[in-house]
């Protein structure tokens, strides 16, 4: 019997395999589980150059997987000062005035729309701060962004724009821009004026981005997107070092894709490197409740949300179909009722059997569409850190547009549970913290609007192991501690399961260990 590379003893392990539901030891060898169970059933496995690990006090558990995330992409995202502590508008300025100039920009993120106190968004409300420098602001639900009146002069935005998708340049009655962008096709109009990093420079920040990542216990990433140049990036950090985690990521497919295009986004299945690959295809079918531009079944308290993403929602189906008969799994984001039920209904077409189709966020949904999920095999894919950005007193600007009566069926986490469905769970870093930590306690106790939405301990768990790797097509080789699983493996300081949320946010890990590489030990 040859040596494992790593033996780990005397933990706690909740296994998540049926057959052996709890354990002591683990054996690993070449990035896969060898052997489990207790110290005799990994004794043989001991050899000169295994490396022990004692983890008395410890509990183990299959490896963390963030379901959404944006860890390539984000680090353009998240550039510049981070104002997601910003509650009122006089933070905003103080912010503002004392960042960081950058090529003479001030680029911010995490704003959260709450910060304008009931104001429409607008470049007058932050020039005061600016003394001369080109501002611009992403919101924090990435989906829209706000440009100081220079920088609206220096991308060339003089007044509205028409896009293939739901996108638009605000502007006032007069048709001037008020710097208020909304999704991303308007956002990538000031793409080309803004300030570039290095790229050497973004090969070390993905590492230490990756290396906090698996600190808090995380050991794979969805990366819904394909942007931030990963084809080009991940090859070349993958040239020096090993990514502390597994990524799979998503190319976008957006309104107009040709033949051609799909034809391409079928090609990109195939990319893949030492800890990465490209798994499955994105879409949009709506945008966000706070920017307006949710697919709602009923207007929202504004009259927007009336219409889709995709302005021919059957083209979307169509192009969703296409992929399907090719074999590439789908992930939509769809955050309103109406987009959330063509989803659904876009698979039910599909018929019986091919690869599977998971839906991204669904922040408000009614009681007919829960049974659904289950039944047709759509997984779940949700945020409960988003669940922060809302109030209990519904006085949020997420509430307010959605009304009483839609925002009390948000992020129903624990209805699709009970109703069956596969849930993943994640943060979608950078709008929320990437801490795996916090993404399992508030799955657990939900803040805002969705407080009464909490999984058990053992759900949420589930959310970012088993059942993450379901949503991945991964089950055989992922999300349990089991003879032949891929050796992804985090260690926490107590119980996941059994402590509390609060404890649970702070919890010490111990230990990381990805494709059989110890990538965090405290």
């Amino acid at each position: 019997m040859p040596a494992a590379d790593i033996i780990l003893t005397g933990a706690r392990i909740h296994t998540l395999d049926p057959a052996r539901p709890r354990a002591t030891a683990v054996a690993i060898k070449d990035g896969t589980i060898t052997a489990v169970g207790d110290t005799a059933d990994v004794r043989d496995w001991n050899g000169p150059g295994t490396e022990t690990v004692d983890l008395t006090g410890a509990t183990l558990t299959p490896g963390l997987t963030d379901a959404h995330s944006h860890p390539v992409w984000g680090l353009e995202l998240a550039t510049g000062i981070d104002l997601s502590g910003v509650g009122d508008l006089a933070g905003l300025l103080a912010a503002l005035s004392s960042a960081p100039r950058v090529d003479g920009w001030v680029l911010g993120y995490g704003l959260d729309h709450n910060a304008f106190e009931g104001r429409p968004l607008h470049h007058t409300l932050i020039q005061g701060a600016l003394n001369g420098a080109h501002a611009y602001i992403r919101l924090y639900d990435g989906h829209s962004a706000l440009l100081g009146e220079s920088a609206l002069e220096l991308a060339g935005i003089d007044g509205p724009r028409t896009f293939d998708q739901r996108a638009e340049v605000v502007c006032d009655v007069e048709g001037r821009p008020t710097g208020h962008l909304i999704e991303h096709a308007a956002m990538d109009l000031v793409a080309p004026v803004l300030p570039r990093t290095p790229q050497a420079e973004r090969r070390t920040q993905l590492i230490d981005l990756l290396s906090a990542m698996a600190a808090t216990g995380l050991t794979s990433a969805h990366a819904m997107d394909l942007g931030g140049g990963a084809l080009e990036l991940l090859p070349a950090v993958e040239a020096e070092a090993d990514l502390p985690l597994r990524l799979r990521l998503a190319p976008w497919c957006m309104p107009g894709a040709s033949d051609d295009d799909l034809a391409e986004l079928i090609a990109l299945q195939r990319q893949r490197g030492r800890n990465w690959r490209v798994g499955g295809v994105k879409f949009f079918m709506d945008g966000t409740v706070e920017g307006g531009t949710a697919w709602l079944e009923q207007p929202d308290c504004h009259g927007q949300g009336a219409d889709a993403f995709w302005p021919d929602p059957k083209a979307y189906s169509a192009a969703v179909r296409r992929l399907h008969e090719a074999g590439v799994p789908t992930a939509t984001h769809a955050i309103g009722d109406a987009a959330v039920r063509h989803v659904l209904d876009t698979v039910e077409s599909l018929g019986a059997g091919g690869p599977r189709h998971r839906i991204e966020h669904i922040e408000t949904v009614p009681d007919d569409q829960i049974p659904r999920f289950a039944r047709l095999g759509v997984v779940a894919s949700m945020q409960p850190p988003h669940t922060a950005f809302t109030r209990a007193d519904h006085t949020d600007e997420w509430s307010q547009r959605l009304g009483g009566e839609r925002a009390s069926r948000a992020w129903r986490c624990r209805d699709l549970r009970d109703a069956g469905a596969v849930l993943a769970i994640g943060s979608d870093w950078p709008i929320a913290h990437f801490d795996a930590r916090q993404v399992l306690a508030m799955g657990r106790h939900p803040k805002g609007a969705s407080r009464d939405a909490g999984l058990t301990g053992l759900m949420a768990l589930e959310g970012m192991t088993t059942h993450a790797a379901h949503a991945a097509g991964e089950e055989t080789v992922a999300g349990r501690v089991a003879v032949g699983h891929r050796a992804d493996l985090t260690a926490f300081g107590l119980d996941p399961i059994e402590s509390t949320p609060d404890e649970l946010a702070d919890a010490p890990i111990p230990l990381t260990i990805t494709a059989g590489r110890i990538v965090h030990r405290a």
